[in-house]
């Protein structure tokens, strides 16, 4: 890795199909047959029930934004502070671990509940899926 690099996740068995999808520019999540919920993060059982039938549904890529960190240091190479660390609840029910884009890092601009959309950055060899307030 050179210096400044980003470090990227190393796809697994489990979590190809999610990063596949990214690469496409399309969210992709876990769907549990038994209890007919999507979950995140990808794992072969779902969380909710520890059924093993799962399969892979697109998401819609929207949803709102749950909670959020300004991060005025930097945590790692890649990321220049000021930068948005967020959690989203997706409109299909999980909630994801994320980056907010496109947006101030101030907390003047930033709310609660505001209605957010995925994006991809392209990196390398992989997508990313970061979100973005939703334009009106």
């Amino acid at each position: 890795m050179n210096p400044g690099q980003r470090m990227l996740p190393t796809p697994s068995p489990e979590t190809q199909r999610y990063w596949d999808g990214c690469k496409q520019h399309e969210l992709w999540l876990p769907y549990c047959l038994a209890c007919q919920a999507s979950f995140f993060y990808p794992r072969p059982f779902c969380p909710n029930c520890f059924g093993w039938e799962v399969e892979w549904r697109q998401a819609s890529g929207r949803g709102t934004l749950y909670t959020y960190a300004i991060q005025y240091r930097p945590q790692a190479p890649g990321f220049e502070p000021p930068y948005v660390t967020a959690i989203v609840q997706l409109a299909e029910g999980p909630r994801m671990l994320t980056n907010l884009v496109e947006i101030e890092a101030d907390p003047a601009q930033i709310t609660c509940d505001m209605a957010v959309e995925v994006v991809f950055q392209d990196l390398d060899e992989m997508s990313l899926p970061v979100f973005r307030p939703v334009r009106a």
